[in-house]
């Protein structure tokens, strides 16, 4: 349960890079029993495949995807033994990847 949890709150907080409707007006105003309408903002977003700033639009699963390259990896020297120092290497986010992180730490629970 948990799970889902986090994943509806990162799902509200990467709505403007996916391609979820970010018009969350009228989702009060509208018929709850009448089928939902997509806004002309997200429709775009659907038929061109892109942002305003031109980076490409993501799903759920592909912006973990994206996520998923950023790594830690510890180190060693191959002639060293199991004693020998190791050093940490991360890598460094591109700038989709900083908005994404952006856009999760401003979540508030």
């Amino acid at each position: 349960m948990l799970a889902y949890y986090v994943e509806w709150h990162m799902r509200e907080a990467w709505r403007e890079l996916m391609f979820s409707d970010e018009d969350q007006a009228a989702k009060l105003i509208r018929d709850p029993v009448a089928p939902a309408q997509r806004s002309d903002e997200a429709m775009k977003k659907v038929q061109s495949r892109t942002l305003d700033d031109g980076s490409p639009v993501h799903s759920f699963q592909t912006l973990m995807a994206t996520l998923a390259s950023i790594v830690r990896n510890t180190c060693r020297t191959p002639s060293g033994g199991a004693d020998a120092p190791t050093f940490v290497i991360t890598t460094t986010p591109n700038p989709q990847q900083k908005r994404v992180l952006e856009l999760i730490g401003q979540i508030k629970m």
